[in-house]
């Protein structure tokens, strides 16, 4: 068989045109175009791995300012918490305060009561007892109760001795303003002349003297001079009363309660 190398020679560059055209017009484009492909994917990819640590990093934010926001919130409860237990306790110490007030308010009021009753109970006993004594030398001795009581008066300064004596002769002689005797009632001119004459022949010496009135000096007379003072009155006598009253009053009554019959006596000026 013959062999036409014509024909093998224009096939061969056909051939080889054809790769040339393959490789010029179809090979490179393909290539280049993968080429292409795979770098648009890579950019692609690129940015999604971009865009996906962004989210990342604005999930981790989020998260942080959640967690924030929470501690936050329990810090700012926490406060709450405490400021409110703290304002329930500053409440309640005010209401206990303002109880305990009144409360001391209120025992203050019935101290108060209790002492104006006793005081009231007081005068109201010495007015009567005072009247009663009155009565009782006025019938028995046929003298007022005033002209009775000087007359006690002065012979207590007559009998006066020993310490009491030297202190008020010390005190009138010191005193740069006359004696003063007060009494309840105004003294008769008679009774205050026995009383100058009764301190002249007590302490041997003209003694200054100044007379007072004084209606709280409850059915008694009494000589200061110079801070020492020398007294008599029905008061003495009253304050006995007074005291015995106030431990009957004070006294626990009940099935439990101690019961004693015993009084102390009552002194009484006695008809000399």
């Amino acid at each position: 068989m013959l062999i036409d190398w014509f024909t093998v020679g224009a096939q061969a560059a056909n051939f080889l045109i054809l790769v040339w055209l393959m490789k010029r017009y179809l090979y490179t484009p393909i290539l280049v175009a993968i080429d292409a492909r795979e770098k648009r994917i890579a950019a692609e990819l690129a940015d999604a791995a971009a865009k996906e640590a962004e989210a990342q990093k604005e999930r981790d934010e989020y998260k942080r300012k959640n967690q924030e926001f929470d501690q936050e919130r329990a810090a700012l409860m926490s406060k709450a918490a405490d400021e409110a237990k703290a304002e329930r306790l500053r409440l309640v110490e005010d209401a206990r305060k303002t109880a305990d007030a009144m409360s001391a308010k209120r025992q203050e009021t019935l101290k108060n009561d209790a002492r104006n009753l006793n005081q009231a109970i007081s005068r109201r006993t010495q007015q009567e007892v005072f009247a009663i004594a009155r009565k009782a030398l006025s019938d028995l001795a046929s003298v007022s109760l005033e002209e009775r009581l000087g007359e006690i008066f002065t012979r207590r300064l007559r009998e006066m001795n020993g310490e009491a004596k030297a202190g008020l002769a010390e005190a009138m002689k010191t005193a740069s303003a006359p004696a003063l005797v007060r009494s309840a009632f105004d003294l008769p001119a008679d009774q205050r002349a026995a009383i100058q004459h009764a301190l002249n022949e007590t302490f041997s010496a003209d003694i200054p003297i100044r007379f007072e009135t004084a209606p709280d000096l409850i059915g008694g007379i009494e000589l200061t001079a110079n801070g020492e003072k020398v007294s008599w009155s029905i008061s003495d006598y009253l304050a006995s009363l007074e005291k015995g009253v106030g431990e009957l009053l004070n006294k626990p009554s009940g099935p439990g309660a101690p019961h004693d019959h015993k009084t102390e006596p009552v002194a009484v000026p006695k008809r000399e």
